[in-house]
């Protein structure tokens, strides 16, 4: 189950777009662990002043809820908000709402996609590569991955058996991270933080910030990413560290790259 929401807010924004991208509607994957402010992020973009028409499409578990005392007119699925934002419930998979949302007539500017807090990135960004139809209309901008400054030591070294680390995907995925939270921890523990991201991505970069709050040119049209990086960096770490596990059970030294 997902929610679309479209946004359009008065203001101006550029971006350049590559010649493999150009005519295509950007899509910006949001990922990040629970609580680390990619709702608060997404809230941020629906009422920023960049003078595009968005759309968002929010997991099942979105905390972003309806007021109806926004509501002007109701049509079906569809709330049109009286700040301007469209938004609707769509049951179905990825596919069929994006379907949905290239069928209206007017265009949008960008999508994002908020993933769950649990989910691992790859099967969403494969969407706009095995569907020939989305290949043609639409292109990932980049994969943004929110991170909590606070916690994210802890998501990242937890041990899991027979299963992945979702922050670690989530990490390693990124094309850039957004530090947020940084309110909340030392210039030591900041630089800590950083050193434990790149050492899983020296592919991504970092902006920091509190409460989500960003510059919108670092979120919308960034031009990011690196389909070369999913498959040769992230590949390799996961298969590395997969690697080292089994070294280390078989009480094995194992040197890293």
């Amino acid at each position: 189950q997902h929610g679309v929401r479209v946004a359009r807010n008065a203001g101006a924004h550029c971006s350049m777009a590559s010649e493999s991208t150009a005519g295509k509607i950007p899509v910006t994957i949001v990922t990040g662990f629970l609580g680390a402010g990619k709702t608060t992020l997404i809230n941020h973009v629906l009422t920023g002043n960049h003078g595009k028409r968005i759309a968002v499409i929010e997991n099942e578990f979105g905390e972003i809820g309806i007021d109806d005392a926004l509501v002007v007119e109701t049509q079906e699925e569809v709330f049109e908000m009286n700040n301007g934002c469209i938004c609707c419930t769509v049951r179905g998979d990825l596919i069929r709402i994006l379907n949905r949302l290239m069928r209206q007539k007017k265009k949008f500017d960008h999508i994002l996609i908020e993933t769950t807090g649990l989910a691992d990135p790859a099967p969403v960004a494969q969407t706009f590569f095995m569907d020939e139809d989305m290949k043609k209309l639409l292109a990932i901008d980049s994969i943004l991955t929110v991170v909590d400054a606070k916690h994210i030591g802890l998501h990242l070294n937890e041990k899991k058996v027979d299963c992945v680390n979702e922050s670690e995907q989530q990490v390693a995925f990124a094309d850039r991270i957004l530090l947020n939270k940084c309110d909340l921890v030392t210039a030591e523990e900041k630089a800590e933080v950083r050193s434990m991201i790149k050492a899983r991505n020296q592919f991504c970069d970092i902006v920091e910030c509190t409460n989500s709050k960003v510059d919108l040119d670092q979120v919308l049209g960034i031009n990011r990413f690196s389909l070369e990086h999913i498959v040769n960096d992230v590949d390799d770490h996961f298969a590395e560290n997969d690697h080292d596990d089994h070294e280390h059970d078989d009480h094995h030294e194992h040197e890293q790259k």
